[in-house]
């Protein structure tokens, strides 16, 4: 399933524009091909979202749900991500008026909405929920076999959460396609899921099962492409993520950008961020743990700059080239093509 390119979208982003949980709302804004025609967040109603946010995407933003119908949306996708993934209580109201207006739903919280009778009560004949974050069945445990595979894998790993994995991961498969590379970009996040309609919301696959769930997708799509681009997860840094070694296991990667929003020195609860010349080290040893695996460099660092002015982002990339020896560009402002051109050169395949 994903969002069909012939029904009009709302996007759900009450707080967040301009806070750090609006991350699936905006890339929807920035990525998807749907046809969106109102954001809703009643902190920003009738502002600008290209001022606002850069994204260059003429879409109201409006205060409510109620306020989004004049504009006739057909499906209301729920675009904050916050943390643990619940949804926040003041949202369940904007729910029902919505499955109430006709429209359908897609969640892709941890909280799930299909299964709440209060909610399937309001379904009337051609409306849907689509929870997003289901495990895949027929799942098992990895066993190595994607290192086998003819194609390049490129997977983003990071600094922190909700840094811009997922979009390094678009921008940099949509440079391969410009180039002439058979390319595939790889979800393994809801937001992922819905621009792309195929994946794994990783997030949702018991532990034991994360890797061989990564492994089945890769090995799914290996063999029919030049080059895979791995959406990342989460961060080896961070004390909550246990995302990133299912990743970096499943997927046997032959190359990784590292990607860091500038200036951020800590994670969460005061945990630094080392120089990124040791996170750089970091992944490059876990991936090769200690010979068990092939090397895997870190080839370039994808740097998030959206807090800086142009000139302000260009001293911060080229600090961060002299810091870590890698080439470095923020994927979305300046484009993949430094990155991508990174990966061509490495030497393994």
């Amino acid at each position: 399933m994903r969002l069909a390119l012939n029904q009009r979208v709302a996007v759900l982003l009450h707080e967040g524009i301009h806070g750090r949980y609006g991350k699936t709302g905006l890339s929807l804004l920035r990525y998807s091909e749907a046809p969106i025609v109102a954001a809703i967040d009643r902190e920003c109603a009738g502002k600008s979202l290209i001022e606002l946010t850069g994204i260059k995407r003429d879409v109201p933003i409006v205060a409510s749900v109620a306020a989004a119908l004049e504009y006739q949306p057909e499906v209301l996708v729920i675009g904050i991500a916050p943390k643990g993934g619940a949804l926040p209580d003041d949202y369940w109201h904007e729910l029902k008026d919505a499955l109430s207006a006709g429209m359908s739903l897609v969640n892709g919280l941890h909280t799930p909405l299909a299964s709440i009778p209060e909610l399937k009560t309001l379904l009337k004949p051609g409306q849907f929920i689509w929870d997003v974050r289901k495990e895949p069945p027929n799942l098992d445990v990895a066993s190595g076999l994607a290192r086998n595979l003819p194609c390049r894998r490129i997977l983003t790993v990071g600094t922190d959460m909700s840094v811009g994995k997922m979009s390094t991961s678009l921008e940099l498969h949509w440079a391969s396609r410009l180039q002439g590379w058979r390319s595939k970009f790889l979800a393994t996040g809801q937001t992922g899921l819905m621009l792309e309609g195929d994946g794994i919301p990783l997030d949702a696959v018991r532990v034991d099962f994360a890797a061989g769930a990564v492994e089945q997708m890769v090995m799914r799509y290996g063999k029919n492409y030049d080059i895979l681009h791995i959406e990342g997860q989460g961060s080896l840094l961070h004390p909550g993520s246990t995302a990133t070694l299912p990743l970096i296991r499943g997927s046997q990667p032959t190359q990784m950008i590292l990607v860091h929003r500038a200036g951020q020195t800590e994670v969460v609860n005061g945990v630094p961020i080392p120089p990124l010349s040791e996170v750089v080290k970091l992944y490059e040893t876990v991936a090769y743990a200690g010979g068990a695996f092939a090397f895997v460099p870190v080839v370039g660092i994808s740097l998030n700059t959206k807090d800086l002015d142009e000139s302000q982002a260009l001293d911060a990339i080229a600090q961060t080239e002299a810091e870590t020896g890698r080439p470095c560009t923020d994927v979305v402002r300046f484009g993949a093509d430094k990155l991508l051109n990174a990966v061509m050169e490495s030497n393994r395949v």
